[in-house]
């Protein structure tokens, strides 16, 4: 594949600078990508900047290549500016516009600061996934984390434990598994994906001893959807779901809420986990972290997973195109 992923900046007070740099050196030409940012905030000289995403190429493997988009000031690191923040949207838009006019292969997402942005720039979205549904013009979208041990998609995502009973909805269940099913297809190649489905209480409920969302909400949806030719398992006990032997019976697990779902995979690859948002008309994924102010500048960041997530978003779009 000829076209780069498009890598966004992020936060240019957080890790997405030095990280994008440690990204490049480790991959060299494996994954052909390039970084849209400021300049200035990548504090090192290992750049070539570049005209258009065609001149990936061109450029040294040991060497950034870098679409200059230029900021409203330098970035300190660990100190977000939000005379920034709009800057860091405007680079988001930037990379959606390159790949939707098909001048690069995917989107691959720094770490951004919702707060900053918001406080800099009103933004108005929960976070980066939103904003991509928004600018794709898709009403909705699911978020996968995946690695090579589990992916794993959460129903409700951001929202108070308390409030998770109320937000989990027949509806909802059943588009995220279907936007799963058909990420997984697409994305992924695989011909006829096998989804486990964790129940929402202890035990799956245990036959309404713990709970009755199993009965009453989960096994409907399943069941009408198995009629469709769906290959789903459950609702099962979550805690049986994620040891080595359950792992290898499907593709991908369907978890009630956040923590159930990023528990299990954050414990078996913390490093190498990969965001990616499925359901959208082009490919997006993103390191599974967030912008670290604590240690940016410093030279602690690990970059294992922005590489995966560069090397995801690679092979995804590859599967794409058949």
């Amino acid at each position: 594949m000829n076209r780069p992923v498009a890598l966004t900046c992020g936060d240019p007070s957080g890790v997405g600078p030095e990280l994008a740099l440690a990204a490049r050196l480790a991959l060299g030409k494996e994954v052909p990508f390039f970084w849209i940012g400021d300049p200035r905030h990548l504090g090192s000289q290992a750049f070539q900047e570049i005209g258009s995403p065609v001149e990936v190429a061109l450029v040294p493997a040991h060497l950034l290549p870098v679409l200059p988009h230029r900021f409203a000031s330098p970035a300190l690191p660990g100190q977000p500016a939000p005379e920034n923040a709009a800057g860091v949207i405007a680079v988001i838009e930037r990379a959606v516009a390159l790949v939707q006019m098909g001048e690069a292969s995917a989107v691959c997402t720094a770490p951004i600061h919702k707060k900053a942005l918001k406080d800099g720039a009103g933004f108005a979205f929960p976070g980066h996934t939103e904003f991509l549904a928004h600018l794709a013009g898709v009403d909705r979208v699911a978020m996968m984390l995946a690695s090579p041990l589990l992916r794993v998609v959460p129903v409700t995502i951001h929202i108070a434990l308390a409030d998770v009973p109320a937000a989990l909805t027949a509806e909802l269940l059943e588009e995220t598994i279907r936007i799963t099913d058909a990420g997984l297809r697409r994305d992924f190649g695989l011909a006829r994906p096998r989804l486990a489905v964790a129940g929402l209480n202890p035990h799956a409920g245990e036959g309404g001893a713990m709970g009755y969302e199993e009965i009453t909400l989960i096994a409907p949806v399943l069941e009408r959807l198995r009629a469709e030719g769906f290959d789903l398992r459950g609702p099962s006990s979550a805690d049986t779901m994620f040891h080595p032997r359950a792992r290898e019976s499907y593709d991908a697990a369907i978890c009630m809420y956040h923590d159930q779902a990023l528990i299990p995979i954050k414990t078996l690859d913390f490093d190498g986990g990969v965001n990616v948002t499925l359901g959208l008309p082009f490919v997006r994924t993103s390191p599974d972290h967030g912008t670290a102010y604590d240690i940016a500048g410093k030279g602690l960041a690990r970059p294992d997973s922005l590489i995966a997530a560069l090397r995801m978003a690679h092979q995804m779009a590859a599967a794409r195109l058949g």
